[in-house]
Order: structure tokens, then sequence, then C-alpha cells
């Protein structure tokens, strides 16, 4: 509580003063007007503090970027003595700022306010109101109550846009080929009993009659390739702007969520590391929603440049037939080992999240990787393109 008392107290002792000298009962009364005033004003204050309730209900707990939740506030308060307006700390969805609100006063009786929340950027964001600040009706005692409950957490995912479908590396068995396995009478890898349904053009005759008893031939099915999808975690660029970060964030999420997507419809084994302070690794068998929740939590706070990332993620392409490496930035560094990946068998995408697709000192990589036949994607990060359009791909063929 935060008393103001330079003023009451300077009027008190003048008063108290010129009572003394002149015996005046007039200025007597003053000074215990002054004294009732104080009194009163911090009873009122307690009284209104400590019967304070405050709650904050969001109406939907997890948004996609670019909607919107409503947040609606309830306070009321008790109390017999006029107070000022009740004042609400209210923290924004990025929690760097605050706004306040001034409510009426109204004791006893329950004031509701809806506000609308847009979600700007993906991410895992706590609102809601921080403090109330009740005040007297002079202005001379003020209390600061903090109202932890009635915070909250918006979880806000990111957008999928439609991607182009991966190009798998030569000679990749795929959906076609696996559905064909079983009809290829040539290869058969061993033999069982007949079971009810088997087809007849598996039965095995010259081997049955020997056995006396009918004998079905059976496959190995080919396995499907996997897609690993490496997606830059560490902190992107700024470009001179902090803005322009949280933009390049969101472009580098929505991006790894629409080609995740992507592949959980298409039905490929699909993985994605993801790095930082709270690091998953999602894949095919991990729902769409679980997926797009790690996704959000990304904190972008990997230390590990990326070029390491994808030497190491090198060394497990023995049964990957497409990697997609998104990105908002490119080096020298990066172009090698993406190339020797790509010379190592599977097929490789680049998505390169940037505001200058024409950067003069981009375009010689981005050449020598369209000479190594590696397919690029330019993906704008504008914030204001609530639905992202699909990529342009250019390949090299």
């Amino acid at each position: 509580m935060r008393v103001r008392l330079s003023i009451p107290l300077a009027l008190l002792s003048a008063m108290l003063m010129v009572a003394l000298s002149t015996g005046s009962p007039l200025f007597f009364m003053l000074a215990a007007l002054i004294i009732v005033l104080i009194v009163s004003e911090c009873a009122a204050v307690l009284w209104a503090s400590g019967t304070l309730k405050v709650s904050a209900e969001i109406s939907e707990s997890s948004v996609c970027r670019g909607q919107e939740a409503t947040l609606l506030l309830r306070v009321s308060h008790h109390g017999w003595f006029p107070i000022a307006p009740v004042r609400l700390s209210l923290a924004s969805l990025t929690g760097q700022d605050f706004r306040e609100i001034c409510l009426r006063s109204q004791p006893g009786r329950q004031q509701s306010l809806r506000m609308p929340l847009k979600a700007r950027h993906v991410g895992v964001f706590s609102s809601g109101i921080e403090s109330c600040t009740v005040e007297g009706l002079l202005g001379i005692v003020s209390r600061k109550k903090l109202t932890p409950e009635s915070l909250f957490q918006l979880i806000v995912l990111p957008q999928t846009f439609a991607t182009e479908p991966l190009t798998l590396s030569p000679g990749d068995p795929g959906s076609d080929i696996m559905s064909r396995a079983t009809e290829d009478l040539n290869a058969p890898s061993d033999v069982r009993s007949y079971q009810p349904g088997d087809p007849m053009k598996k039965i095995h005759w010259k081997l049955s009659l020997r056995k006396d008893e009918l004998l079905v031939r059976t496959f190995d099915e080919p396995i499907l390739q996997d897609v690993l999808i490496l997606m830059d975690c560490s902190r992107p660029p700024s470009w001179g702007n902090p803005k322009a970060e949280d933009d390049l964030r969101d472009a580098l999420l929505e991006t790894a969520a629409s080609v995740l997507s992507d592949q959980l419809k298409a039905g490929y084994n699909f993985r994605l590391p993801l790095l930082g302070t709270a690091p998953a690794d999602p894949d095919q068998n991990m729902s769409l929603a679980l997926s797009l929740d790690n996704l959000t939590r990304v904190d972008f706070s990997a230390v590990d440049r990326f070029e390491r990332v994808l030497i190491m993620e090198s060394c497990r392409l023995r049964k990957v037939g497409c990697v997609v490496v998104i990105t908002a930035r490119l080096n020298y560094a990066m172009v090698d080992v993406m190339i020797r990946m790509h010379r190592m068998g599977p097929a490789l995408r680049l998505y390169l999240v940037t505001f200058a697709p024409d950067d003069p000192d981009v375009l010689p990589l981005i050449g020598r990787l369209r000479h190594a036949a590696i397919e690029v994607s330019y993906v704008s990060p504008i914030q204001d393109s609530v639905n992202r359009k699909e990529p342009s791909l250019s390949q090299a063929r």
C-alpha cells in the first residue's frame, strides 16, 4: 500500500499551528477533518482491495495465427466509502508491454468487459490481468494487488498452405510399387499355410502337391523411404527490425507445418527433429494436432549452427528418400553440405524464407544449388498475408 501523506500532513501541521496560536476552534475542526479524511480513505482502500475479485476467461485456448480470441474480464469489490475507478494492468500477448484500463466505481456490483485479442504471431503467450490498483477518491492512498489467478495461456498455432508434392530419390518404390509388390509371383520370400481369403494365384501348387497341403507364397513388402524435414531452429536474422524477426519465425513454422501436414495426408514416413530448450521429434506416428503443438513451442534458441545440424543428420540418410531444408539464412557451408547430402542419394528441396529473393549475395548460392539439381522454393514472410500462398518453386531440370 502506498500512502501519499506529504500534502495532508503539511495541511494538518499548518492547521494545528494556527489553532494553537489563535485558539480558534475552527482550525481544530479543520485539522480533525483532515485526519478523518485520511483514515476514511485508508479504510476505503483496504476494504475495497480486501474484497476485490478479479477473473479473466479466454474464449479459445488455442487459435491459428491471424484469428481472434475474446477475453472476458470480471471485476467486483465491496465497500461503503467512495474510491477512484479501479485500474487494471492488462498484459499483452507478447508479454512485453501493459495496457491500463479504468473501470467505473460501482461497489457491490460486478463489472464485465469483453476485449478482442488478435493472434499476430505463432507461439505460446501468457496474458491477462497482471495487477489491479485500488486508489482512494482523493489520491492519498493506493494499493496494488497482484492477480495471478487471472492470467491465462493462449496457444497460437501456425497456419498451413498447400505445398508441391515432394520428389523422392530415383528408384524409390513408393506406394504404387508397394501395392504391386504382393502381385510379383517371381520373387516370393517364403511360404505359409493357406488361409481362407488368400487369392488362388498365390498358391504354390507344386509344393502343395509335394507336402499334401495348400501352401501360399509370401512376399517382402518394400519399405517406403522416409522424408526428413530439417528446420533451422536458431535465431533468425533480424534484418535491422525486431518485427521482421517475428515474421521470419512465423514463416519458418508455417512452412514446416505445411510440409508436415502434406506428408501426413500422403501417408509418407517423415521425421522433423526440433532443437531448443524443449526438443521434440515429430514423426508420422504423432497426430497432426500434437505435431503442430510441438512446432508452436519452438523458441528458436538452438545454439548449434544449422550447417552443423545438417552434417549430423547427413549420417542418417540410409532410408531417407527426400530431405526438406527450411531456413531463413544461406551461406556457402550450408550449400556445400546440402549438395553432399543430395549426392548421397535422397532428393533435396530448400525452402528459403527471405524478404529479398533477389539478394545479390544469395543468388550465387541459389545458382550452385540449382546446378546440383536441388529444388529451391522462396517463402515470403509477410505478416499481413493471413492466408499464406504456396511458395514459388524453381527446379533445375
